[in-house]
């Protein structure tokens, strides 16, 4: 979802996101919730953070707690953000609209943060 809200944010920058455990596919509550504003993440295809791992960038984010402990060091980035949040595929979910609750919750969340770095990245 973060990927998604930067480039639908800052279309000239180049975004990529990665994960520690990344799926076989995108899960189908984010790709909702974002299609619900707008962003259509439905050929995202989730990577492993290793393929990075070499890679230059101008800034790396970690998004939840499991990620900073287990996510490589990124030598070659110029800035590091963490920010937890809570991973919502964890979460249990009494029903479809509880779980699209809670990822819109998320995605709201991250979308708050991403506004937070407005002045940095304009």
């Amino acid at each position: 979802m973060a990927e998604g809200l930067i480039k639908n944010k800052y279309p000239n920058f180049e975004v990529s996101s990665a994960g520690s455990h990344p799926e076989e596919s995108v899960n189908p509550y984010a790709v909702k919730v974002m299609h619900d504003i707008g962003i259509d993440i439905s050929q995202n295809v989730p990577k492993n953070v290793n393929k990075f791992v070499d890679d230059e960038f101008d800034y790396v984010f970690t998004v939840c707690d499991s990620a900073v402990e287990i996510c490589p060091v990124f030598n070659n980035a110029k800035n590091k953000v963490h920010k937890s949040f809570v991973d919502p595929k964890r979460d249990s979910y009494d029903s479809e609209e509880h779980a699209i609750e809670i990822y819109t919750e998320t995605r709201n969340l991250i979308e708050e943060w991403i506004n937070e770095y407005e002045d940095i990245w304009s």
